[in-house]
């Protein structure tokens, strides 16, 4: 056989091989619909996304008890971003081009989500985020328009930022703030920003600002130089793994000045690394309190703790609400077309969630409450809630 005669059967039989493939997939997949779980299921915001797959995966058991969606079982692909930006952009390429989903949820930390974000635009997947608070997971900072395919279900940090800055002038009655922030974080860096402007307005002033980088372990020489600022409070707009030590460490050096932070405190394991003395005299703005007593709140819950055997967290709870929502999304297109469900999403009104009526606005974030959560004795203890 000549060149071109054996690249023709090369060519043939690939062909031959994704037609069989092809009608193969049809046949399995007639009776289900494939949705994306993108989250953090390892590295160092592993609690984070283990959290929200739960709370999707427990929505998804629920809704397929009840029939499913347009008559269909659901199934969860999950996918670990391994809280890396590139494999959150490797993740999602998984879940458009090879895996099949009509839509994809998940992502806490955003920059992974903004990263998930670029793919599922350029592939037309809906992706509805978690818990990624930072402004550029919905609108592109290049161009500064609203990105058509990309959702969240949580409040952004333009809004939490004000709330925390609000509660450290307003409640704890405090004047002079240091910040520190994770200069490698979207989050951090936009948290810390929104936070000091509001502050600023509010009448406080900034009395030092210093930088470290997600994993470090030592922050020793940063905290010797806020602590000769005297300042009256430290803001620490970071994730779970280094707040815990950056507390631990403060206290051992005699820094006993209120610490103050946002949701990416939430995990576990803050009093586990911290220790549950440290952490006394902190508080962060969050999504959810488990002591809301809601009928509802009561419900998800008790569910939670039979399905898994703890208490869920804010992620847990925003993962549900937001696994939820998109059944509530196909099930208002009535079609498993993706941009049938993309404008479905983008119709969401005061759609009831555990966390909150939700709304998705012009930018296709939700309009929501936060609330204020203080660490006592290592655990949380509610607050205040705060309205948009």
């Amino acid at each position: 056989m000549n060149r071109k005669g054996m690249i023709l059967a090369v060519v043939m039989v690939m062909l031959l091989m994704g037609a069989v493939l092809s009608g193969c997939g049809k046949s399995a997949d007639t009776n289900t619909v494939k949705i994306g779980l993108l989250n953090e299921m390892t590295g160092g915001n592993a609690t984070f996304g283990t959290s929200s797959a739960n709370g999707a995966k427990m929505a998804f058991k629920e809704a397929n008890a009840k029939g499913g969606v347009l008559g269909k079982q659901i199934v969860a692909v999950i996918a670990d971003n391994k809280s890396e930006p590139s494999e959150a952009a490797n993740a999602m390429t998984k879940l458009a081009m090879q895996d099949g989903v009509v839509a994809v949820t998940g992502g806490f930390a955003s920059s992974n989500a903004i990263a998930a974000s670029s793919v599922a635009e350029s592939a037309k997947v809906p992706f509805l985020v978690v818990g990624a608070t930072n402004p550029k997971v919905t609108v592109d900072d290049k161009t500064k328009k609203v990105k058509d395919y990309t959702f969240r279900v949580c409040f952004i940090d333009p809004f939490q930022g004000t709330v925390g800055a609000n509660f450290v002038l307003n409640t704890l009655k405090l004047k002079k703030a240091a910040i520190m922030v994770d200069s490698s974080s979207d989050y951090s860096k936009g948290l810390a920003a929104f936070f000091r402007e509001a502050f600023v307005k509010g009448g406080g002033a900034i009395v030092a600002e210093e930088a470290y980088l997600q994993k470090d372990q030592d922050f020793k020489s940063v905290l010797t130089k806020l602590k000769s600022m005297n300042a009256e409070v430290l803001y620490v707009p970071g994730y779970y793994e280094e707040v815990g030590k950056i507390v631990k460490q403060a206290r051992e050096m005699g820094i006993n000045a209120p610490v103050v932070g946002g949701d990416g405190w939430d995990s576990p394991k803050l009093v586990e690394i911290g220790g549950a003395a440290s952490l006394n005299n902190t508080y962060f703005t969050n999504h959810y309190s488990v002591e809301d007593n809601s009928p509802a709140s009561k419900a998800f819950v008790d569910a939670y703790k039979k399905e898994y055997g703890q208490t869920p967290d804010a992620l847990a709870v925003l993962g549900y609400d937001a696994a939820n929502l998109l059944i509530d999304a196909i099930k208002r297109a009535n079609s498993l077309d993706k941009a049938k469900i993309q404008a479905a999403l983008a119709a969401t009104k005061a759609f009831p969630a555990i966390t909150g009526a939700t709304t998705l606005n012009a930018t296709h974030d939700a309009v929501k409450s936060a609330v204020i959560i203080e660490m006592k004795d290592g655990k949380q203890i509610y607050k205040a809630t705060v309205k948009p």
